[in-house]
């Protein structure tokens, strides 16, 4: 009886260790799961992040094409009305996919207005490396709040009178890494819409 009794005593002890084994296996296994979604998550993210700043910023040029000023808000690209018939660079104004908010950070131009924004969140980037041209400087950032999404149209150095310097296109003309007035960056949304004056980015799905 009790060798017995001691067999079923190891028995036991072997399938209680056995199932503490899979319970931690399980939490293990959950865990990564939670840790894979959250990362992928947050790629979405950044891609719409990415979109939307893009989107805003080449509105944000376009505006600025139509009397060299930039806005002075955000809902002035909802509807400008500077000239007899409106027109709209945004058909709404896109939600920070970081914050879930559309209270984007401005960044002021020094002549006044808005020529740029940015993201309030502080949660360091998963993309580091390989951005398009026009988003080079988000390079090795290292939160959202870094990555500046900002239209600077390019100045006229001093050359020739009436000429622009040796290698550098005439006032007016778009920096190095900003969309031309009017035409969106490589890779960015063009306009769009059924309205007469409405320039609208894609949406990134395609849809």
């Amino acid at each position: 009886m009790s060798i017995m009794r001691a067999q079923r005593t190891r028995q036991a002890g072997f399938t209680y260790l056995g199932l503490l084994a899979a319970v931690v296996l399980m939490g293990l296994l959950l865990t990564m799961a939670a840790r894979v979604w959250s990362l992928t998550e947050q790629r979405e993210r950044e891609v719409q992040l990415l979109f939307a700043g893009d989107s805003i910023r080449f509105a944000i040029a376009a505006y600025y094409a139509h009397g060299h000023r930039y806005p002075n808000t955000l809902q002035d690209l909802l509807v400008d009305n500077r000239s007899p018939v409106p027109v709209h660079y945004l058909r709404r104004l896109y939600i920070d996919p970081m914050t879930n908010s559309t209270e984007w950070q401005l960044v002021p131009a020094p002549e006044g207005g808005i020529k740029g924004v940015y993201s309030a969140s502080t949660l360091a980037p998963v993309k580091r490396q390989n951005f398009a041209e026009i988003d080079k400087g988000f390079t090795d950032k290292d939160c959202y709040c870094a990555w500046q999404f900002v239209y600077e149209p390019r100045l006229r150095r001093r050359g020739a009178p009436g000429n622009p310097a040796p290698g550098n296109p005439a006032s007016g003309d778009p920096a190095p890494g900003n969309p031309a007035p009017g035409n969106p960056p490589r890779g960015s949304p063009g306009p769009g819409g059924p309205a007469p004056g409405v320039m609208v980015p894609a949406n990134p799905n395609g849809q």
